[in-house]
């Protein structure tokens, strides 16, 4: 019956995690054009919209930087889906807004929300679903898990963008902002309730150890207000090689952030492109990234393992950077495009090192830590690159080359790479924590 449970559970989390991100999706290839109309129309280039766009970001990066380690703790006790519902309703209300309108003031009515919103819900829903993951699969196949719910994202991107390609700018938000609704109530009525197994800590277990809980009770009196931040610095301390992965996820998310920052701006600028075209590169992106996940990880991760995947993807990550940087026919963005079918290993085998690190009732912990370190890069990123963007975009640039600011991206891929070969599959754990208290009795 525990069985059959866990897998009913996982299938309604692929289906949730798949609504919402088809919901978030089927919106991107459309927003560069809504942004453009609004503050630039009629206009190819535009820095105000890249200046915006990066202000947005190193914003919502900020607050995630608060937040994302606190859901994680607070998932632990309250359990996954409480937390998933604020912020998959809170995601409706800036959909709502373009579906209605598209003109000026609506647009920045939308971008005001939508950065609030973001700064306590930017990539939560990813990593609830994947401590949900860890919470109900053995180590042994959690990288694969990790992959497949990363191709159910991917799928939704496909699907998504094929939607945007055939409807009309505010048909898209439209049906964006329903399908927003429909994987709430599918979330609600569906998804079983699920906690890290408090108990496995105090029993014999295969398992990785509960660092945060087995560890000796030492807190540092400058944190001892801030059990979040000693927690995430215990984690830190205590595993090398989730420091190491730490360092990895700070500089892929940078190369990350700073890559789709600028690029559909630049596909604008030195292409023409539009929203059918974004679509179209975009469907290929998820169907590459679709194919990789669901197909090729779970075959070639069991034998080459997370730590050689991780670095396979980084490269290529790199490699698809580069090439987009110096596009010289409009075909080459698509050319580039196809080589995520590789890069898109690093993510869920990064997430799954790092789960692998602490014990069943620290995922929320782990994975929190790990995004918040993503936020803290999602600050840093726009305040490098989307100035470098404008720059080399503008009638002032220094030398021609409309890409430079998404070759630098390439670079932070390159060494977040270099970092990555140096994770080795971690030795027995070393006991370290902020926390010995009895963890609190979960929310019926």
């Amino acid at each position: 019956m525990e069985k059959l449970s866990r897998g009913g559970g996982l299938s309604h989390l692929f289906m949730t995690v798949f609504l919402y991100c088809f919901a978030n999706f089927m919106v991107v290839p459309a927003i560069t054009d809504v942004t453009m109309g609004a503050i630039c129309p009629g206009k190819d280039k535009c820095s105000l919209a890249i200046y915006l766009t990066g202000a947005q970001q190193a914003i919502i990066g900020l607050g995630s930087l608060a937040v994302m380690p606190l859901v994680g703790n607070l998932s632990d006790t309250y359990g996954r889906k409480v937390m998933l519902t604020l912020p998959m309703a809170l995601s409706v209300f800036p959909l709502v807004i373009l579906a209605y309108r598209r003109t000026k003031y609506y647009f920045y009515g939308y971008y005001l929300l939508k950065t609030v919103i973001a700064m306590a819900t930017e990539g939560t829903v990813h990593f609830l679903a994947l401590a949900y993951v860890a919470d109900n699969v053995p180590e042994s196949k959690r990288a694969s898990v990790f992959g497949i719910i990363s191709g159910f994202a991917s799928s939704s991107f496909v699907f998504g963008n094929l939607s945007a390609r055939f409807l009309s700018t505010s048909a898209t938000f439209q049906v964006a902002a329903a399908m927003s609704v429909i994987a709430l109530v599918y979330m609600r009525l569906f998804l079983p309730e699920s906690f890290g197994n408090n108990d496995i800590c105090s029993k014999v277990s295969t398992e990785t150890d509960c660092l945060l809980q087995k560890a000796p009770a030492k807190q540092s009196k400058h944190f001892k207000n801030l059990p979040l931040l000693d927690d995430a610095i215990c984690l830190l301390r205590t595993s090398p090689t989730f420091s190491k992965a730490a360092v990895v996820a700070f500089f892929v998310n940078v190369g990350d952030v700073g890559l789709y920052a600028s690029l559909m701006y630049y596909l604008k600028a030195q292409f023409h492109f539009n929203k059918d075209q974004f679509a179209d590169l975009m469907i290929i992106v998820g169907i590459a990234g679709a194919v990789s996940q669901l197909i090729i990880m779970p075959i070639l991760t069991p034998f080459m393992g997370e730590e050689k995947m991780l670095s396979i993807g980084l490269f290529f990550s790199f490699a698809h950077m580069i090439l987009y940087s110096i596009a010289w026919a409009p075909w080459v963005p698509y050319a580039a495009a196809m080589i995520s079918v590789v890069a898109t290993f690093s993510l869920p085998c990064l997430r799954s090192i790092a789960s692998k690190q602490t014990g069943p009732n620290e995922q929320g912990k782990a994975q929190g830590c790990i995004t918040g370190i993503c936020s803290f890069s999602s600050i840093v990123s726009p305040i490098v690159f989307s100035p470098l963007a404008a720059l080399f975009l503008s009638d002032n640039a220094p030398f021609y080359f409309p890409g430079f600011s998404i070759m630098c991206s390439g670079f932070a891929a390159m060494i977040a790479f270099i970092q990555s070969t140096t994770i080795r599959p971690p030795p027995a754990a070393t006991y370290c924590s902020s926390d010995t208290s009895n963890p609190a009795e979960p929310l019926v």
